[in-house]
């Protein structure tokens, strides 16, 4: 089928286009869902009832002649996953967005690529479409000038011959101002195009001859999006500038081309929250619009009921996608269809009588496309034997690397289902063809799934016997190393090394024989050598056995008491992923039971237990409130006020503990003179300034004018200087935390736009009280402590400095660590969600459109809770003298208890959201590990000159 094709790809927040077979001109919008949708309907300002058509041009030819419905995406919603279902068919991995792009897609069928619009400066980011234009032709930049700009035209595929014409706008120091006008400028830019090619023969033959394609980059809708707010006047009225520029384009392509043989695409790679983010599975960003009409496309069919008829359309995992049409669109009477992200690409493929892309696994909307039944079942076959060959590819090269081949069952005879297709096709029984068709595509695309998880069973044994064999290896290191028992008396069974190589050295040849990926063999030979390190402890392991066995009854009790109730932790942990607030249930039990054991230990009059209960009852109100943060300008600037008056309490209460006896002996204070108060007052000044600095600074982005150069300069000086003068605090355990906690309030201020500025207050007050009650139960347990250990290890050596064995009692620091590293991760929102970074917190430090700084800048707002944490977290270790070492790897322990149920809750059925979750979990504990260790030796540099009163040594370890 020959006609020109002409496609609007709405993203969410920039717009592109493209032209195809004659020609495919392609735009693209952010921020384009089912709520706010230039290309069907716009709320205006939130408000349900007041529903506003601001896109009139795509408002007529809605109700006229389009087919219309919703593009399903899968997570991650960002370009360029959206780009590569959209114009190659399939679902790129997560993990490939940082390699590069190079696939079969509609772009290396045509016969030349024109690229308008602006060079982004991310290649992990934006690299999908631009490295399959780039990749294809030579780039020649006019001497002198900035790429922001460019019109490429290129050979497709290989031809390398090409040119460019960059023009500077000065895009980058924008991006906090109206950029509708980039939409504009791209518009005006394919205009130049079109009118030159009337004084160039050879622009002019490459216009008009087949397969071209034209990408016409629209930023506004992007930049506004994230700057302003999808429900921000900026944003709608960018919103009428696109469908300004869809009616220009549409006048400039028929005037052009002046042949009627033009389909019309209008659709999203992904949508875009409320808050102005995307990225995760939410249904704000994975529901985009389709919008079809012109030459091949169906005229709209109108019925009379309610509800769509695709009511069990379904993704490729089965699972049901309903979201109902709302009433005040007005699309009630009209069908709608809906589609898989991957389906456009054989749609357009059809559309251009082109082949479908070789990696496409879209099923062909039969429901877009004006064909006769016969030819829908010609299409449907070529569809269908297309999924089928990549099937057949797998199954080739996975039999021909296979010592032991398990072929596809239901398709081992695949070749009977071609034949009687054939028959059906010759008979002109298409009913029965169509159903045969389909049937073989849903196998074929079984089929492909079950080669893609061929090695599902052996690698999740593999990793789960790693997992296990290195928490037990952790486990026999922290027994041996840190606690009484005698661990280095034993020796090593060599043996049993020889046996560990020799079996590690069998599965690397069998793995080496079936041509296994590199990572096989790095999961099969970790998981040996750790079992390996494990049995070669024999002795050591029967040694505790029998140590273990002839105790008395209460210490197993004791033992296992401390094994469920760490692990009933940890499973909260694991819940609370999902559901935030099950931490303020549980800091409104421990601030009660906390209280009270502190009323019951402390001696002597003490407002303690009324600051641990209402420190822990003000923390829990956080996890109660809405994941994406409001802006609250004023709130931000309130809580630098409550930010000094706590340093200020904190400076009273070290004064007042050098004359109190019971305080000055728990906190391991020698009495020292006081210090200069001169750099206390220096912070006080910094965070009131960076109070300042944060209401100035919204208040132009407010009034939509550009943030001065010097208020940027103070706010990075401002944050620069202030973390670095805790560094020249006194050493007391107080002085110093008091002041590592007031000198990285100014940066996250500066960082904050909502309540996650109070929400620091609450956590530094919960980890004061953390503090305290660790040194409350240290004081009221120590003689007994000190006596019992004293008689059971007589003849040890020290453990290290001032530092004692670890006990069974002490697990509870670790895991009151885990609690709160947790709440610190989800206190102020859901940061296992791509989409809660909040982009607009960084516009006090910069405004120009940089993703590298900004992402470096919004993880550096995320890190400064969890470094407080940590700072408590080294000053507790200290305060009651156990090993901070020790008790990191218990941390990394009961990290690894979690990270093992996240392993097998990963899931790849069921709703996008639900997988995206599943996998976002799993990697951020099992990266928790390593950023720990990191935030560990930073945090270091604050915490490792906190001084506490000097005592004879009582750690002792067996030699």
């Amino acid at each position: 089928m020959s006609l020109n094709f002409f496609s609007f790809f709405l993203e969410g927040t920039h717009h592109q286009c493209i032209l195809v077979k004659h020609r495919v001109l392609q735009a693209e919008t952010k921020r384009m869902n089912l709520t706010v949708c230039s290309a069907i309907a716009s709320r205006h300002m939130k408000s349900s009832s007041s529903l506003t058509w601001i896109a009139p041009t795509k408002r007529l030819v809605l109700l006229i002649k389009v087919r219309w419905g919703v593009s399903h995406a899968r997570p991650p919603t960002e370009s360029r996953p959206g780009h590569v279902a959209i114009i190659a068919g399939f679902y790129e991995d997560p993990s490939a967005v940082t390699k590069a792009c190079k696939v079969d897609d509609l772009m290396s069928l045509s016969s030349h690529s024109i690229h308008i619009g602006p060079c982004k400066s991310s290649p992990v980011t934006y690299q999908c479409l631009y490295c399959q234009l780039f990749y294809r032709f030579f780039v020649v930049v006019c001497p002198g000038v900035p790429i922001r700009y460019s019109i490429i035209i290129s050979q497709s595929p290989n031809n390398v011959s090409g040119s460019v014409v960059c023009v500077d706008t000065n895009f980058m120091s924008i991006f906090n101002a109206d950029a509708s006008f980039l939409d504009e400028w791209s518009f005006d830019q394919f205009q130049s195009l079109l009118n030159s090619s009337n004084d160039d023969p050879k622009l002019k033959q490459v216009l008009l001859q087949d397969n071209l394609v034209i990408f016409l980059h629209l930023l506004g809708c992007d930049s506004n999006g994230h700057a302003h707010r999808p429900y921000s006047s900026i944003y709608l009225n960018n919103v009428r500038v696109v469908d300004r520029i869809a009616e220009g384009v549409y006048n400039l392509v028929e005037g052009f081309f002046k042949d009627n043989q033009t389909a019309y695409v209008f659709t999203a790679d992904h949508g875009m929250s409320d808050k102005g983010s995307h990225g995760d599975g939410h249904p704000a960003n994975t529901d985009t619009p389709l919008v079809a009409w012109g030459a091949g496309v169906k005229y709209p069919k109108r019925v009379f009921h309610t509800s769509h008829p695709d009511d069990g359309f379904r993704f490729v995992d089965e699972h049901m996608h309903d979201v109902p049409t709302p009433r005040d669109w007005g699309l009630s009477t009209t069908e709608r269809v809906d589609v898989n992200q991957a389906d456009i690409a054989p749609l357009m493929s059809a559309l251009l009588g082109l082949p479908c892309p070789v990696n496409s696994v879209g099923n062909l909307p039969l429901g877009y496309i004006n064909l006769s039944e016969a030819e829908e079942v010609e299409a449907v076959v070529a569809n269908t034997k297309q999924i089928l060959s990549q099937f057949l590819r797998k199954s080739q090269l996975k039999q021909a690397n296979s010592l032991r081949f398990k072929p596809y069952k239901p398709l081992e005879k695949y070749y009977s289902y071609l034949e009687k297709i054939e028959d059906l096709l010759s008979s002109k029984d298409y009913k029965a063809a169509m159903e045969m068709s389909y049937t073989l595509r849903r196998l074929s695309l079984e089929g492909l799934h079950y080669f893609q998880t061929y090695d599902w069973f052996m690698l999740m044994t593999v990793v789960t016997l790693g997992y296990i064999g290195w928490m037990v290896y952790l486990a026999l290191h922290v027994l041996q190393s840190y606690t009484a028992f005698p661990g280095n008396v034993y020796r090593k069974a060599n043996q049993v090394y020889i046996c560990g190589f020799m079996l590690m050295g069998v599965i690397s040849v069998l793995m080496f024989l079936e041509r296994s990926p590199p990572l096989y063999h790095v999961y099969t030979s970790m998981t040996v050598f750790l079992w390996t390190q494990i049995f070669s402890e024999y002795q050591f392991l029967k040694a505790m056995w029998k140590t273990l066995s002839g105790s008395k009854v209460d210490v197993i009790v004791k033992l296992l008491a401390t094994c469920v109730v760490s692990v009933f932790i940890l499973e909260f942990l694991v819940y609370s992923f999902t559901e935030r607030k099950l931490y303020t249930l549980y800091f409104l039990i421990v601030g009660v039971v906390a209280s009270i054991y502190l009323l019951t230990s402390v001696r002597g009059r003490s407002s303690a237990p009324i600051f641990v209960w209402v420190s822990c009852w003000f923390l829990s109100v956080f996890t109660l409130m809405p994941a994406e943060i409001p802006d609250n300008t004023l709130l931000v600037f309130a809580s630098g006020a409550i930010i000094i008056l706590i340093g200020v309490g904190a400076r009273c209460f070290e004064s007042s503990i050098q004359g109190h006896k019971n305080w000055l002996g728990m906190l391991k204070y020698d009495k020292q003179k006081p210090s200069s108060p001169m750099l206390f007052y220096v912070q006080i000044l910094l965070v009131g300034l960076s109070s300042g600095m944060v209401w100035l600074s919204t208040s132009h982005r407010t009034e939509n004018q550009e943030l001065l150069i010097l208020h940027q300069l103070v706010n990075w000086l401002i944050a620069g200087f202030s973390m670095v003068l805790p560094l020249f605090s006194p050493t007391g355990p107080v002085s110093r935390l008091t002041s590592i906690f007031l000198g990285f309030a100014p940066p996250f201020l500066l960082l904050s736009i909502g309540y996650e500025a109070v929400f620091y207050s609450a956590l530094a007050l919960v980890l004061m009280a953390w503090i305290l009650f660790e040194c409350a139960v240290y004081s009221f347990r120590q003689a007994q402590i000190d006596s019992t250990f004293m008689k059971n290890v007589k003849g040890k050596i020290i453990l290290g400095h001032d530092e004692r064995c670890l006990q069974l009692s002490d697990m509870r620091v670790p895991l009151i660590f885990m609690v709160l590293f947790n709440v610190a991760f989800f206190g102020t929102g859901n940061f296992a969600s791509i989409a809660s970074f909040e982009i607009s917190s960084v516009y006090r430090f910069i405004t120009v459109f940089s993703p590298f700084l900004m992402a470096a800048l919004l993880i550096f707002k995320l890190f400064i809770p969890f470094m407080l944490v940590i700072c408590a977290f080294s000053a507790v270790t200290k305060l009651i003298r156990v090993s901070r070492l020790g008790c990191y790897f218990l941390v990394i322990l009961c990290s690894d208890v979690m990270t093992i149920h996240f392993f097998f809750l990963v899931r790849n059925t069921g709703s996008w959201m639900e997988i995206g979750n599943s996998i976002s979990h799993f990697g951020i504990v099992s990266a928790q590990v390593v950023f720990v260790l990191l935030l560990f030796a930073l945090t270091n540099i604050y915490t490792q000159n906190i001084q506490i009163e000097s005592r004879p040594s009582s750690s002792l370890k067996a030699m």
